[in-house]
């Protein structure tokens, strides 16, 4: 599969699609991109006057780069419209805000993939390479 392939095969539609490119991708891991838009709705609420991108927002974005678009590599051709995916757990650090118009890389480092459950270290980075976010996230994929 090619990465936009990938892309076009998750189970988002915008305005909750979170990923813009993949970058690389391999067994191992995956690392791709995503630029917040500052016509997102939640901005308008978060917060009043001085927008800050919400964590849940920053974790979904890991997820579906970090987890999502690498359970369906792993998944190749194994992988289609009945493949149901779901997140399990997450654990994340965030050390800096994202604002609107910002563009995040992730980088995804495979635990393992086993089961069906796939689990990830996963990081953040804003375009200036600093660390916004970090921890893991584990998904399930039947």
């Amino acid at each position: 599969m090619t990465n936009q392939e990938i892309i076009s095969s998750l189970p988002y539609s915008k305005p909750f699609l979170f990923v813009d490119e993949i970058l690389s991708i391999s067994e191992n891991g995956v690392e791709g991109s995503y630029t917040l838009d500052e016509n997102l709705e939640f901005y308008k609420g978060h917060f009043k006057d001085n927008p800050v991108t919400p964590g849940v927002i920053l974790t979904e974005t890991m997820a579906q780069i970090g987890v999502v678009c690498l359970g369906i590599y792993l998944l190749g051709t194994n992988f289609n419209s009945d493949t149901k995916i779901a997140l399990t757990s997450s654990e994340i650090e965030y050390l800096k805000p994202v604002f609107p118009n910002e563009k995040v890389i992730v980088i995804s480092e495979k635990v393992y993939f086993r089961f069906g459950k796939l689990k990830c270290k996963v990081k953040m980075f804003d375009n200036r390479g600093v660390e916004v976010c970090r921890g893991t996230i584990a998904g399930v994929i039947v």
